[in-house]
């Protein structure tokens, strides 16, 4: 049986503690808030970014793993004994991650790397790792992993939406204007995550709208769902108990967003990712 190696980046926020259990190797991405440069820390890890967001009004710039660090993790995994490596990484349409990790790829020149662009982020790139973290128990190759994956990606939804429209402002997806009249009137976006691309897709008014007409986007054949918040544990739960009123033999998991993906949202800022 191939001995295979797990890569992921750190916008799949999968805990440490599931890291370290399952010999999953996370390339981590880098932010900037003002004087502070850091590397995106494993979920638990997130709040003190969040309270500094949200006591400035600059906006975090974030930016993708060099190909050397990807060249280390890769090169790092063969010494340790793994013949191939999967790596699967956070959307190329949201970041040059997975250009970084091709880089890296074509320097060592190496057959035995598989990379896969998930057109995904958080928990959907979680659950494509964990596909793939099981694929390997059950002996499976790095192609039928690859295949496995390629198809359930396509499947893959995110919806999202956010307390305040201040945070896109912020990051320029919206006008000034735009998000100081939208809070005045309560409005909220529905953001959908399509084709690797995050897309405005309707404005409704109150979050509790939002997050019923998020909820309703989920389809009766689901399999899989995992809610995302930022700072946002009451309206989490709260969500997850109606989905499992909907979905009772459905497993739901509630996981944090990091500076990366949730800087966009800002604090409060919640959504869903199912396939």
């Amino acid at each position: 049986m191939t001995k295979i190696k797990i890569i992921t980046d750190s916008t799949a926020y999968i805990t440490k503690e599931y890291a370290e259990k399952e010999n999953v190797t996370v390339v981590p991405l880098n932010y900037i808030l003002g004087d502070e440069i850091g590397k995106e820390p494993f979920p638990g890890h997130f709040r003190d970014f969040f309270e500094k967001l949200k006591t400035t009004k600059l906006f975090p710039s974030t930016s993708q793993p060099s190909a050397g660090d990807f060249f280390e993790a890769f090169n790092q995994a063969f010494e340790e004994g793994y013949e191939s490596i999967v790596a699967i990484l956070l959307s190329s349409k949201l970041s040059g991650t997975y250009n970084s990790a091709v880089l890296a790829k074509n320097m060592l020149d190496n057959k035995r790397i598989t990379i896969i662009d998930s057109l995904n982020a958080a928990a959907n790139l979680k659950f494509l790792v964990e596909e793939a973290v099981n694929m390997t128990k059950d002996g499976k190759t790095p192609e039928e992993i690859e295949s496995h994956l390629n198809k359930i990606k396509k499947r893959m939804h995110v919806y999202l939406t956010t307390d305040t429209l201040e945070y896109l402002s912020r990051g320029g997806r919206l006008s000034a204007v735009q998000a100081t009249v939208g809070n005045i009137l309560n409005i909220k976006p529905l953001i959908e995550l399509r084709d690797g691309e995050l897309k405005l897709l309707e404005k409704v008014r109150g979050k509790n709208k939002a997050i019923s007409a998020i909820i309703e986007k989920v389809p009766e054949k689901v399999e899989k769902i995992g809610i995302c918040h930022v700072l946002d544990e009451e309206y989490a739960e709260k969500m997850k108990l109606a989905l499992q009123e909907k979905f009772p033999h459905i497993t739901i998991t509630i996981d944090e967003l990091g500076p990366v993906i949730g800087s966009h949202l800002g604090p409060k800022g919640i959504g869903i990712c199912f396939y």
